[in-house]
C-alpha cells in the first residue's frame, strides 16, 4: 500500500482490496473512537489492543511507513527516467484489479450500473476541483485539507492520493518533506491525514453494511476512472503551475504507441511496456486467486463491530 500511494494515478486502497484487507481495514480504523476507552475499561490495555486490532493494523502501518519513506526515492526517479515503463506495469495492475473487484457481489442487479456510473464520473471530476484547495489561502490550512482528501481517496480503491496531491500541488512538498524529515510539514500533513481517515472510513463502512454490492460496483468505477491517468503513451495539453512552481497535469491526449513516436520523437517502447502491464495483471490475479471471493466472510468481527462499535 504504501509503494502503490507514492505513485500519482495509483491507490493504496487497490491493494488493501486484491490483498483482500480492505473491509478489515475500514472496520479497525472504525474502532478508534468512543468504544475505545470503553474496551480500555474493559480489559485494560490487553483488551484495548485487541479492540483495536493492532495485531493487524501495527505490521500494516509499519509497512506502509517503511515503503513510503524507501520507496519515495526510487519513484522520484522512475517518474522522471522511466515513467512510460512504471506507468505500464501500474496500468496492468490496476486494469486486473478492477476485474477481481468486479466479480465479488453474488447478488449484483441492473440498477448497479448506476452507482458504476457515479463511480466512473467522479474518478474524472476529483482531480480537476483539487486545484481549488490552494484557494484556501493559509498554508498551514491547505496542508491539513490536503492531507484528509489524500487518505481519503487512499481508502478508495482506484482514486490515487498521490495524484490529487498532484493536482493540489502538494506532492512535491509533501514527497520532499518525508525524505527530508521535516517535522512541521510532516506534523500537518499527519493532522490532516488523521482527520479524513477517522471520518471517511466511517462513511465507507455504513456503505458496505447496507449497500454492500452497490458500493462495490461504486468502488469498481472508480478504478475504472482511474485508467486513463496510467495510461502509458499520452501528451500533456494542458497544464497550470502551482504557487509553488510545480506543474499540475490538467488534461492529457491520449495516443496509440506508434503515434507516441510520431507526436513526441521518443520510443514507445513498446515490449517492455506490455511486458510490465502483463507482469502487474498477473501479480494482481496471483493475489486475487488466493483470496475466497468474498472479502467480508474473511472478516469475522463484523458483526463484533456492529454491537460494540455502534457509537464510534
Amino acid at each position: 500500500m504504501g509503494a502503490a500511494d507514492a505513485v500519482p494515478g495509483v491507490s493504496g486502497g487497490t491493494i488493501a482490496f486484491i490483498t483482500g484487507i480492505y473491509e478489515e481495514l475500514l472496520l479497525t480504523v472504525r474502532r478508534f473512537g468512543p468504544s475505545a476507552f470503553v474496551a480500555w475499561r474493559r480489559g485494560g490495555l490487553r483488551g484495548l489492543a485487541t479492540h483495536l486490532n493492532l495485531g493487524f493494523l501495527l505490521p500494516l502501518l509499519a509497512g506502509i511507513a517503511a515503503s513510503l519513506i524507501s520507496v519515495a526515492h526510487l519513484v522520484v526517479w522512475l517518474m522522471a527516467d522511466q515513467p512510460l515503463l512504471l506507468n505500464g506495469f501500474f496500468f496492468g495492475l490496476v486494469a486486473a484489479s478492477a476485474l477481481v473487484v468486479s466479480r465479488h457481489p453474488a447478488d449484483w442487479r441492473f440498477w448497479h450500473l448506476l452507482p458504476l456510473a457515479v463511480g466512473l464520473l467522479l474518478a474524472q471530476l476529483l482531480p480537476s476541483l483539487m486545484p481549488l484547495i490552494g484557494s484556501l489561502g493559509s498554508p498551514e490550512l491547505v496542508l491539513v485539507a490536503g492531507g484528509a482528501l489524500a487518505i481519503s481517496a487512499m481508502l478508495l480503491p482506484g482514486v490515487s492520493g498521490s495524484f490529487l496531491l498532484l493536482t493540489m500541488g502538494l506532492y512535491g512538498q509533501v514527497m520532499e518533506a518525508i525524505r527530508g524529515f521535516e517535522l512541521g510539514t510532516i506534523a500537518l500533513f499527519g493532522g490532516g491525514c488523521l482527520i479524513g481517515v477517522f471520518a471517511f472510513s466511517r462513511l465507507l463502512c455504513w456503505l458496505l453494511e447496507r449497500f454492500h454490492a452497490a458500493t462495490l460496483q461504486l468502488l469498481v468505477g472508480f478504478i475504472l476512472g482511474s485508467l486513463p491517468v496510467l495510461w502509458p503513451w499520452r501528451e500533456l495539453v494542458s497544464y497550470q503551475l502551482s504557487p509553488d512552481g510545480q506543474m499540475i497535469p490538467l488534461d492529457y491526449r491520449y495516443l496509440t504507441p506508434s503515434a507516441f513516436t510520431e507526436v513526441t520523437g521518443e520510443p514507445a517502447q513498446l515490449v517492455a511496456a506490455v511486458a510490465l502491464m502483463l507482469a502487474g495483471a498477473a501479480l494482481v490475479w496471483g493475489i486475487g486467486r488466493t483470496q475466497n471471493g468474498d472479502h467480508s466472510a474473511a472478516l469475522g468481527g463484523r458483526h463484533e463491530d456492529k454491537e460494540e462499535g455502534s457509537d464510534a
